[in-house]
């Protein structure tokens, strides 16, 4: 679990060096590569078993999720 800790401290250091003075639309499309990346682990993780309890409300459910994020993000901006 440390190592994990540790490499995402330095994954994250090493991108800061990287992206710094890089224009915003590079950095907004890495972010949502990267926002995507987390869905579709959320998705393969987490939606089987929400299926499960929720049956065919888990994709809606979902969807409301990603879309009240978004609209959380664009609150503080």
């Amino acid at each position: 679990m440390s190592v994990i800790t540790i490499l995402s401290g330095l994954a994250s250091a090493v991108g800061y060096v990287a992206f710094n003075g890089t224009s915003p639309d590079i950095i907004a499309g890495t972010t949502a590569v990267a926002a995507g990346a987390i869905l579709a682990m959320l998705s393969d993780t987490m939606i089987p078993e929400a299926f499960q309890e929720a049956h065919d409300f888990a994709g809606l459910i979902t969807v409301g999720g990603v879309l009240a994020a978004f609209a959380l993000t664009k609150m503080g901006a």
